[in-house]
């Protein structure tokens, strides 16, 4: 199954993805990832995609480049835990239980990010994935009078006049944590049913960006176009591999032992 980016569902079946996007192999899996010098997305960034997360319109290339917070670079919290743990690559719901995630990989407080989603978009009337109305939590609906036509702009306007600005971002926030503790048995039974280890999901992490830092700096430094690659990942180890041979011999083949 290719995983379809118009309909995009939260829920996804590791068990079901196609094998161009994603192989067991060696007690492990193999993730087709691709890189660009300048993306012709819409964004024009440089960097890494998971080959799945290709064609989405909301997926932005990234780099090696961590957070302040955060160890890991975004690319990583795109494979793990996105791809890996069965979430859609992208959608508000989505994204939701994928900071849990992170959240359970780096010890980081996933509120911050909420309230930026909160603030940047819902509040704005925007929801990537699914019915924005069917995205709100019951309560907030129950609010909004029934068949009133109103737009996400003016349901929003109109819970704000409602219960104050302050206390809908209270709401919606609060929201986001429901709907992210909601996937955790779910990544837990995908990451089981690939053969990873959730309890390694830190050290795992780790190794993938120190993986990164060193292939994303040598395709910076030699000005690489594009290349494409596969990402192992188990338990014990992750690699990294070109799937066009003898086009950097310095990176050609890079491992990471997992500690």
């Amino acid at each position: 199954m290719a995983l379809s980016h118009s309909v995009q569902k939260p829920f996804q079946n590791v068990e079901q993805y196609s094998s161009d996007l994603l192989q067991k192999v060696n007690g492990g899996v193999q993730v087709p990832v691709t890189y660009r010098k300048v993306w012709d997305d819409g964004f024009g960034a440089r960097g890494w995609k998971v080959n799945a997360t290709i064609g989405d319109p909301q997926i932005i290339a990234s780099t090696r480049e961590t957070g302040q917070r955060i160890n890991t670079s975004v690319f990583i919290h795109d494979i793990l835990d996105h791809f890996l743990s069965g979430f859609g690559v992208s959608g508000h719901r989505s994204e939701a239980m994928a900071l849990i995630q992170l959240s359970k990989r780096t010890g980081s407080n996933p509120c911050s990010d909420y309230e930026q989603l909160v603030r940047e978009d819902i509040l704005n009337g925007n929801v990537n994935g699914e019915n924005f109305r069917e995205f709100l939590p019951a309560d907030l609906c129950l609010m909004i009078p029934g068949n009133s036509g109103m737009t996400e702009k003016e349901v929003i306007a109109y819970l704000k006049e409602k219960i104050g600005e302050k206390r809908l971002i209270k709401y919606l926030v609060d929201h986001f944590f429901t709907l992210g503790e909601a996937g955790e048995s779910h990544a837990a039974e995908s990451w089981n049913l690939l053969g990873l280890d959730t309890f390694k999901r830190t050290e795992i992490g780790r190794a993938l960006q120190a993986l990164l830092d060193v292939i994303d700096k040598t395709v910076e430094e030699l000005g690489i176009e594009k290349l494409r690659g596969l990402i192992e990942i188990n338990n014990n180890h992750v690699s990294f591999t070109m799937q066009e041979p003898n086009i950097i011999d310095s990176i050609e083949s890079y491992q990471v032992v997992v500690i």
